[in-house]
């Protein structure tokens, strides 16, 4: 397999930035998911799954700080410019040494039962064993890459069988670690994307729930469009995250937004 293309998103769940070539660390891409709105009034992360108007705009990173623009074509710089976009009280905030609190619909359908966990710190993603996702065309197939929010898509097929395995991309050696397990984000409206909740049933009939794969950075370095997948070894079973605890047969462990 191949990289076909890399993603960024500089804040949690809104649209992100293809890049050529990306700087990977710890937390993962650098500045991926480095920033997250958060409600005020409940101190909880947003997200699409709660937020659905955050999958209506895009962001990119410019001097080093997150710009958002807006299907108007507004740009979004500050907290005070989220919240007037959002009518309600938010913060633009940067990742920090404390995780952030998110949502969840256990009823993905009839979007009731709301659950919340901690997600880990460094960068506001949801899960501490998944800080790059990766998803191939074979799997995507006619699908948008946009309702999965995954970091690199693979040319050709095959990654589900590289769980529990390192492999090497550029100069970065990731261990990969888990399916990634889907929530109703995947159903939401995005530009030129209608509702859909048939993609979500399928992924539950079909696939387990289960579409992409996590990774843990071993080994930090860059990675670039048309680098080559290698397989480096077995790293064997990720650690479970002691953070999440669900009851929900379809979600055993946090989602990716």
């Amino acid at each position: 397999m191949q990289i076909s293309e890399i993603w960024r998103f500089p804040i949690k769940s809104i649209g992100g930035e293809s890049l050529d070539t990306a700087e990977v660390g710890e937390v993962g891409i650098a500045g991926d998911r480095g920033w997250g709105i958060v409600d005020t009034s409940t101190g909880k992360v947003l997200t699409g799954r709660r937020e659905p108007r955050l999958l209506m705009a895009t962001c990119r990173i410019r001097d080093g700080h997150p710009v958002t623009t807006t299907a108007d074509g507004s740009e979004l710089h500050t907290s005070a410019d989220y919240s007037d976009w959002l009518g309600m009280a938010v913060e633009l905030a940067a990742a920090g040494d404390a995780g952030g609190t998110y949502e969840n619909p256990m009823d993905p359908f009839g979007e009731k039962d709301w659950m919340s966990w901690t997600g880990p710190a460094g960068a506001w993603h949801d899960s501490g064993r998944s800080r790059v996702s990766l998803l191939s065309t074979a799997t995507l197939g006619a699908w948008d890459h946009r309702r999965f929010r995954a970091n690199v898509i693979l040319r050709g097929e095959g990654e589900d069988q590289l769980i529990e395995q390192s492999v090497q991309l550029g100069s970065c050696v990731l261990d990969i670690t888990k399916p990634i397990e889907r929530c109703v984000m995947v159903t939401r409206a995005q530009p030129g994307l209608d509702r859909d909740v048939d993609v979500l049933k399928t992924i539950i009939s079909e696939r387990e729930n289960r579409l992409a794969i996590g990774a843990l950075v071993a080994t930090s370095g860059t990675i670039s469009v048309g680098d080559e997948l290698t397989e480096a070894g077995e790293h064997g079973p990720a650690p479970a995250s002691p953070q999440w605890t669900s009851p929900s047969p379809f979600h055993p462990s946090p989602p990716t937004a």
